[in-house]
């Protein structure tokens, strides 16, 4: 039996050592550790901890957000931790699957993590669609037309030149060229 750890941060800016230190104090020396959304359970040092887990061990996590952002995916991985009989320890939640009332308690939290980011893309959407009724508008600006577009353009719609050309004289690339074009319609 040994005592396997597993650390995740969200964006490599983020800084792995308050959930290391937490897991090291209970001995645990194997740790896995990546930084990497969780919002898919297609991580790599999740995969490479998952085969190495084994028979009677027990993995230690700092909480259950860190292991899987969706209920589904935390069932999941639940599930496939009891398939290989191992025991799984939520240190904030204070959870251990190795009982009953751990599996029972760790589902709930499992919903409570998908419906706390369900609800948080939720009031991101809603933000931008109130911005965008008051007229905010996101991305990139538009650029203005170069000074000769409408001579070049002459030019090309008149087959005195080639859209490369057209494109090379007003040092557009092609997506830009075609997508300006169309946004005046005259293609």
């Amino acid at each position: 039996m040994s005592k396997i750890g597993y650390v995740r941060v969200s964006t490599v800016d983020q800084n792995t050592d308050r959930q290391e230190i937490a897991l090291s104090e209970l001995g645990i020396k194997k740790i896995f550790s990546e930084k990497i959304s969780g919002k898919s359970a297609d991580r790599p040092q999740l995969k490479k901890m998952m085969e190495y887990i084994r028979d009677g061990d027990i993995l230690y996590i700092e909480s259950i957000s860190r292991l899987a952002r969706s209920t589904r995916d935390l069932l999941s991985i639940v599930q496939q931790l009891k398939d290989k009989k191992v025991d799984l320890v939520s240190l904030k939640e204070n959870i251990d699957t190795a009982t009953p009332q751990g599996r029972f308690v760790l589902t709930i939290f499992g919903a409570l993590s998908e419906l706390e980011r369900e609800s948080t893309l939720q009031r991101q959407r809603e933000g931008i669609a109130a911005a965008h009724l008051k007229g905010k508008k996101f991305g990139r600006p538009m650029a203005e037309r170069p000074k000769d577009w409408d001579k070049i353009i002459k030019l090309w719609k008149a087959e005195e030149i080639t859209a490369i050309e057209a494109m090379r004289r007003l040092n557009m690339n092609r997506g830009t060229f075609y997508r300006r074009a169309k946004e005046i319609e005259i293609l």
